[in-house]
């Protein structure tokens, strides 16, 4: 078995190859995966970034993905997904300094998961992307 850093569907993962009775198999070991997530999208609205005591910041930002598909009447399809991004500390001074809405971003980070109450005392839940890293792309998609 020969262990070789792919360039296939994601490069960060091992993939071993091997042949098992005369057929060649690449295989990717997905334990090095532990709640990951990497997105590309648009900024949906300005960041909001909130001083905390003690000196800490947070950035607080949606992010938007779309996935586009052809339905049964041959018609294109776009399907949005909605994400809910946090960044902490020189991520959120990054995130200020020049993500805007519309603009193109990839990230990645890991899901977290909450609860709160709302002000009617209704329990609330939520998943966020808590990034680890932010990549500026292209300009915007808005028309300002």
């Amino acid at each position: 078995m020969t262990k070789e850093n792919g360039g296939n569907l994601l490069t960060s993962l091992p993939l071993y190859q091997m042949d098992v009775e005369g057929r060649h198999l690449k295989l990717f070991i997905m334990s090095t995966l532990r709640n990951k997530v990497q997105l590309i999208g648009n900024v949906g609205q300005d960041p909001v970034i909130t001083d905390l005591d003690g000196g800490k910041r947070v950035a607080r930002l949606t992010l938007a993905t779309n996935e586009h598909y052809k339905n049964k009447q041959g018609e294109r399809v776009t399907n949005t997904e909605w994400h809910t991004l946090i960044g902490w500390g020189k991520l959120a001074d990054i995130i200020e300094g020049f993500v805007t809405k519309g603009k193109e971003i990839a990230i990645e980070g890991k899901l977290t998961s909450r609860s709160y109450e709302d002000k009617e005392g209704n329990k609330r839940y939520v998943t966020e992307v808590v990034l680890s890293e932010i990549l500026l792309l292209g300009g915007t998609t808005n028309e300002e």
